[in-house]
């Protein structure tokens, strides 16, 4: 029976488009993006050209529908917390938007088609490498790191660096050495990435109870570490073409121009601590990850 409120001529709530919307923010598309993009980088690299259309587009499906997967858990698993932090309050599960029953069928329904367009149409390897990510994130990362220790970004930093193992099995059936070396700069990466943005909202944090570096060790600290990791990433980016000659002469450039701008950006935080400064080298870190990706695929093209 159609109740008067809802009217013979109604939707049902499911087919409206907030309810989508919801859906689509659970998934956390931005970081769908920025994996898919590591993705693709390696099965170019693997390919030296581009991969056949079928394989790039279910490579890049099964992967999407993973991360989906891996951040509808992360925000049902956190719903007690997201509430508690101006940049997460606004998520389905705090503002009501969804139930967390539906966020867990979310979960199942995308990890499963996920393994099952990876094992069926790319390759078993593909579909085992995309399965330990989700469980890194999932489990080790948002269940075991992120409330217990300050290290949570530095360990659970392995699971953003997975995709490019996916993409290159996905093309090779095999991972080598080019998709290891953006697995290091992924998994290096992430630390200064995320603790800039902990400096810009600390409170956050503290409020959340979450022990990031900033509220657990103090600013200047964090501002030291993210100085020490920046200097590694950079060092090792050109370690990769010389002396190790996994990448050749372009993407030494690239990555010592890249890199030098990464580190001038982490000296400014130390040397001038600022919610502006700290937002500034957050955001260039996002557009590093973009372009060293593509210094990779250009170096391997050339």
């Amino acid at each position: 029976m159609i109740s008067e409120t809802q009217g013979a001529g109604a939707r049902p709530s499911w087919l409206e488009p907030a309810v989508y919307n919801a859906y689509f923010e659970l998934a956390k598309p931005r970081i769908i993006v920025l994996l898919l993009i590591t993705t693709v980088a390696a099965m170019i690299m693997a390919a030296h050209g581009m991969p056949s259309p079928e394989i790039l587009f279910w490579t890049l499906l099964g992967g999407g529908l993973s991360s989906a997967s891996s951040g509808a858990f992360n925000c049902w698993y956190d719903r007690d917390i997201d509430p508690k932090m101006k940049r997460t309050a606004w998520r389905p599960l705090p503002t009501g938007r969804l139930q967390p029953y539906q966020a867990l069928i979310f979960t199942a329904a995308t990890g499963i088609a996920a393994y099952l367009v990876l094992g069926l149409l790319v390759n078993p390897l593909a579909m085992v490498l995309a399965m330990f990510g989700q469980f890194y994130y999932c489990v080790i990362y948002t269940v075991w790191l992120k409330r217990r220790t300050p290290m949570n970004i530095v360990i659970g930093g392995g699971a953003g660096s997975i995709p490019p193992l996916v993409g290159w099995a996905a093309v090779t059936h095999q991972i080598g050495l080019p998709a290891l070396a953006l697995f290091a700069v992924i998994f290096l990466w992430t630390p200064p990435h995320f603790w800039a943005l902990a400096l810009a909202v600390e409170t956050d944090y503290e409020k959340a109870g979450i022990p990031m570096l900033p509220n657990v060790a103090g600013e200047q600290h964090t501002r030291i570490q993210i100085l020490v990791y920046t200097i590694i990433l950079a060092a090792t980016t050109l370690l990769f073409a010389y002396p190790l000659h996994i990448l050749g002469a372009v993407f030494f450039v690239a990555a010592a121009l890249l890199g030098g701008y990464f580190l001038y950006l982490a000296l400014r935080v130390l040397m001038q601590p600022a919610r502006p400064v700290y937002m500034t080298m957050f955001k260039y870190s996002l557009l590093y990850l973009a372009l060293i990706c593509t210094a990779m695929v250009v170096d391997q093209l050339v």
